[in-house]
């Protein structure tokens, strides 16, 4: 099952630098794992937010909600989720 998901970041302003610097390096360790992992196959920075586009291929909904509950950064992010199905005029 395919998902897009738009991924908003709100970090607290007063958050201490060394604080957000170590959950961003979970994070990133968490997003590659997934990544290499197939489950998380395409990630898109938004150009000039704090933003990004991912597409996901998992096997459930819950699959998807694990482990977007399970990113370090999830208690600051809002997100978006659309389900995606095969377009008839698709190639690929």
């Amino acid at each position: 099952m395919l998902y897009l998901v738009r991924t908003d970041v709100h970090l607290p302003h007063d958050m201490p630098a060394a604080q957000a610097d170590e959950i961003k390096a979970r994070e990133k360790a968490y997003s590659q794992e997934l990544q290499r992992a197939g489950k998380w196959q395409q990630l898109h920075r938004v150009v000039g937010e704090y933003a990004n586009y991912s597409v996901f291929d998992v096997d459930s909904h819950d699959e998807l909600h694990t482990i977007l509950s399970g990113l370090p950064l999830f208690p600051y992010m809002t997100m978006q989720v659309t389900p995606l199905a095969r377009h008839p005029s698709a190639i690929r």
